[in-house]
């Protein structure tokens, strides 16, 4: 018998949906799963307030969140394997995450173990993983795949649809714009990573620190994200600096800073980020090794090839 343990934290239900079709394939008369789902001590809210949304981000990016409930794992119990699943906030692993990675309950469990990566996102997520492989590396645990599912609707489209998801609890289409979101044949597809899981079990292959799930098309890495990214995350860390000044999380103090930041967040989304993607799609070709290397750098461990498709 084989334990594995999923690690998650869902706010609007998305993510628990991706979860259970992953985990489905996996609840064998030989694999026992235990579903962890984690609960800060004081709830965040979804739908966010305007207020709350902005001001979970000094926080997040500053990785200092607030802390979760205890878990209900008996302390004699280990796990074959984990699977974490979570979300990005602000660049960064969810506060829920990053707490129970930082956790002395998330540290023996994860000691030795083999872990796999779940994040479903708009689409940025080279940041927080960056982020997520040096907390698992702190823990002890070993990540051996990961696996990134992320919204396919245009990049554009997404600036309107997932923060009018977030604020309002409201995913469906907007004014012609595709739903927000991770979709069905996302979230379904998603078996096919439980099933070779299941099967990798079976033969003790998540004791040989190799991916299990390669050939699966786990992750498709943007090359212009990533540099985007890293010029939003140095950002992010100057605001996330000069918020604090202003209070803790939660103080109505901050607000005029918070004001300031979503103010800015808006002027850059409507004038330096479309501009960005067109500069970068212009001047591609001359980027095109560096760009390779750094698709072959964050596709790893499990790869986007599709070479066992056909057979899961």
């Amino acid at each position: 018998m084989k334990n594995v343990l999923v690690v998650s934290y869902s706010q609007s239900g998305q993510l628990a949906d991706i979860v259970a079709a992953l985990a489905r394939p996996l609840e064998t008369e030989n694999i026992r799963v235990h579903h962890e789902v984690l609960q800060p001590e004081s709830a965040f809210p979804f739908p966010w307030s305007f207020f709350a949304f902005f001001d979970a981000f000094p926080e997040s990016v500053r990785l200092d969140p607030r802390p979760n409930k205890p878990l209900a794992i008996p302390a004699d119990v280990t796990f074959d394997l984990v699977i974490l699943a979570w979300t990005v906030w602000y660049l960064s692993p969810s506060q829920p995450m990053t707490a129970f990675l930082q956790s002395a309950e998330g540290k023996r469990l994860l000691a030795g173990r083999p872990v796999v990566s779940l994040v479903a996102c708009r689409n940025m997520w080279i940041s927080a993983f960056d982020t997520l492989k040096m907390l698992v590396g702190e823990a002890g645990g070993r990540l051996v795949d990961h696996i990134a599912l992320t919204d396919e609707s245009p990049p554009l489209a997404t600036f309107i649809t997932t923060p009018r998801w977030m604020l309002t609890g409201r995913r469906n289409r907007f004014f012609g714009l595709p739903p927000a979101g991770i979709n069905a044949r996302q979230t379904a597809g998603a078996a096919r990573f439980g099933v070779a899981l299941a099967e990798a079990l079976a033969r003790d292959e998540e004791k040989s620190g190799q991916p299990m799930l390669s050939g699966l098309c786990a992750v498709k890495v943007v090359p212009h994200l990533v540099m985007s990214e890293r010029a939003a995350r140095r950002a992010f860390q100057v605001w996330s600096g000069i918020i604090r000044l202003f209070g803790r999380a939660g103080q109505r103090r901050r607000i005029l800073a918070l004001m300031l930041f979503a103010l800015y967040l808006i002027v850059i989304i409507l004038t330096i980020v479309p501009l960005n993607l067109i500069l970068q799609r212009l001047i591609a070709p001359l980027y095109a090794r560096r760009a390779a290397a750094i698709i072959r750098h964050y596709e790893q461990p499990s790869g986007a090839d599709d070479a066992r498709m056909a057979h899961e």
